[in-house]
């Protein structure tokens, strides 16, 4: 199994399951996106059991640092298929008490979002964590998983140039998170901690590609590969005016689930209300 075999959701075929999971993340943590593998394992397995293991690692792992990876039951005496990899990353300007915040959240929700899944990506505003049953670790992947642009777009050549700028600086940055600005433009890149400095601006120039492709001269854009991922805004743009293609619309899946809640409270009202008339 493979990485582009992950199916990057926007919605769960279950409602229920849909509703618990998303609305969770209302004023709370920001979701990015999630993808699961469609191939499922039994309870009660080797597999479960060191996938638990991992998941746990994660959160111990995120008090001492912002990155690490694990492989558990990859030995030769291990039972066949039950070997776990995985990692987690937080956000490069986060300081260890938020990253293990981060970790723990999103580890307590990948299970949820990815039931009885061979392979799970959870990636949330501040961190990420993924889990497979092959061996992925280290391995350059410049596949997308996560695009959004702004609608707005800028037809100021002067301000397209400082995005360009700020492009360049970011892919400036073989290993670790850099942060770049010119003029009202912000960034930030990041590449995930297992890959080598040549692999890492490797996946971030195919990410400014990526960006001026897709994007075009949007105010502002995210575009998040398998390995690596870049960000960059205007100020007033950023939050409120932006798109995503089909596979990728997190955005509006929150937005849906804040009606869906804002719904179910008014008719909870509404029942009580004819209960004591």
């Amino acid at each position: 199994m493979n990485q582009k075999m992950l199916k990057f959701h926007k919605l769960s075929s279950n409602l229920f399951l849909f509703f618990t999971f998303f609305s969770s993340f209302v004023g709370s943590h920001v979701l990015t996106y999630f993808g699961c593998s469609q191939e499922k394992f039994q309870p009660n397995t080797p597999f479960e059991t060191n996938l638990n293991s991992l998941l746990s690692s994660f959160v111990s792992s995120s008090s001492q640092t912002l990155y690490n990876s694990f492989a558990i039951g990859n030995d030769t005496s291990a039972p066949l298929n039950s070997a776990v990899y995985g990692l987690y990353q937080c956000r490069g300007d986060l300081m260890t008490p938020e990253c293990t915040q981060c970790v723990k959240y999103a580890v307590s929700r990948v299970g949820v979002a990815c039931p009885y899944s061979y392979s799970g990506t959870l990636q949330l505003e501040q961190c990420l964590v993924r889990f497979e049953n092959y061996d992925f670790l280290g391995k350059l992947d410049t596949s997308v998983t996560f695009k959004k642009c702004s609608k707005s777009v800028s037809h100021d050549v002067q301000s397209v140039k400082r995005r360009d700028d700020v492009l360049f600086e970011l892919g400036e940055a073989p290993q670790g998170f850099r942060v770049s600005s010119s003029g009202l433009v912000q960034g930030f890149s990041q590449c995930l901690g297992d890959l080598n400095p040549n692999d890492c601006s490797s996946c971030l120039d195919e990410t400014i590609s990526k960006l001026k492709s897709l994007c075009g001269s949007s105010e502002a854009g995210d575009v998040f590969l398998a390995q690596c991922y870049m960000r960059y805004w205007t100020p007033g743009y950023y939050d409120s005016h932006s798109k995503s293609s089909d596979d990728d619309d997190v955005g509006k899946t929150i937005a849906i689930i804040v009606g869906v809640v804002g719904g179910v409270a008014a008719f909870i009202v509404l029942l009580s209300f004819c209960g004591k008339s």
